[in-house]
């Protein structure tokens, strides 16, 4: 179970992504229920160190021992790909993955992994920016620029900036559950999950607030999914044609209401899947799929599994 938490740091790290680290894990929520890790951000380059943000520096009395007991180790990016890491920092990269810890990098923190050797023959993700770049350093990586993380094993590798958000409560679902990473993401006024282009496995999202002409619709949808529907019934809804309807909800959603209700079904099915007893049929029936076959086939393209193999991995996760 995830304890001991370590953001480590470079001279020249870039705020928001330590901020990220510091909201996520670095935060006392005990009142609520919620986890309370053991958290410290340590400097790999003395007590002192600058920002990316001129005239802002960052002070630790902690040093690279700390990695020792981290349990998960976190990189913000720092903005250098160019210049030489300290030795010492990728031999406690190396220890920390050795001895069963994982890492995690935000944006260009992943080049620093990329020369402790912790991404040779795995995938990874990073800003779209230094994908061309992070593939031709490390040949022997496979970087995938189109989406927000990948999760390999030990290694948490993410896209640029609030990419890193998502990272983090990944592992926060992954280690206790979806009810604790929703309730951090709430905590935090974000989607607990952004489609990114992978299969991720995650609870449903908070429901779209921010949608000036298709919110109501978005949340008599979220209230109906078992429900059949036509673009034409919801566009009455919304009091617009079909066009305009299925054009406004592109604008305001970044997808299809096809897509959107396909993407919440799923998810509600995963919901129920991992906190309830019922059958497949039935989750399938509540989830709007019709039946057992539908969703089977559904979930093998949204998520690459089955339904019954879902369960199996956060039934297991969540009793543990």
């Amino acid at each position: 179970m995830l304890k001991n938490v370590a953001a480590v740091l470079l001279d020249g790290v870039h705020p928001f992504e330590l901020g990220v680290v510091c909201e996520v894990f670095g935060l006392d929520r005990g009142n609520a229920g919620l986890p309370v890790y053991d958290f410290a951000v340590v400097s790999a380059e003395g007590p002192a160190l600058g920002t990316h943000v001129p005239g802002m520096t960052v002070s630790t009395p902690y040093g690279l021992d700390r990695l020792e007991e981290a349990d998960l180790v976190a990189i913000p990016s720092a903005g250098r790909r160019y210049e030489a890491y300290p030795p010492e920092l990728l031999d406690a990269l190396r220890r920390a993955v050795d001895r069963g810890a994982r890492v995690l990098s935000l944006c260009a923190g992943v080049f620093v992994l990329g020369e402790a050797g912790l991404l040779d023959g795995r995938r990874c993700a990073v800003h779209w920016r230094y994908a061309r770049e992070l593939a031709v350093r490390f040949p022997r990586t496979r970087v995938d620029p189109d989406v927000l993380y990948v999760d390999e094993g030990p290694v948490v590798t993410s896209a640029g900036t609030a990419a890193g958000i998502d990272a983090c409560l990944h592992l926060v679902r992954s280690e206790h559950g979806t009810e604790v990473a929703n309730a951090i993401a709430r905590r935090m006024v974000v989607p607990p999950h952004r489609d990114g282009g992978q299969a991720q496995y995650v609870e449903r999202p908070l429901p779209a607030t921010r949608c000036d002409t298709v919110g109501e619709v978005l949340a008599w949808m979220e209230r109906n999914l078992d429900r059949p529907v036509t673009v034409e019934e919801l566009a009455a809804r919304a009091l617009m044609s079909p066009r305009t309807f299925a054009r406004r909800f592109q604008q305001e959603t970044g997808t299809t209401p096809y897509r959107w209700l396909l993407r919440q079904r799923v998810l509600l099915a995963q919901e129920l899947l991992e906190r309830t007893d019922e059958t497949v049929d039935a989750i399938a029936a509540r989830a709007g799929f019709g039946n057992a076959a539908a969703m089977r086939h559904q979930f093998m393209k949204a998520l690459g599994t089955t339904p019954n193999a879902f369960r199996r991995t956060f039934r297991v996760r969540a009793a543990a």
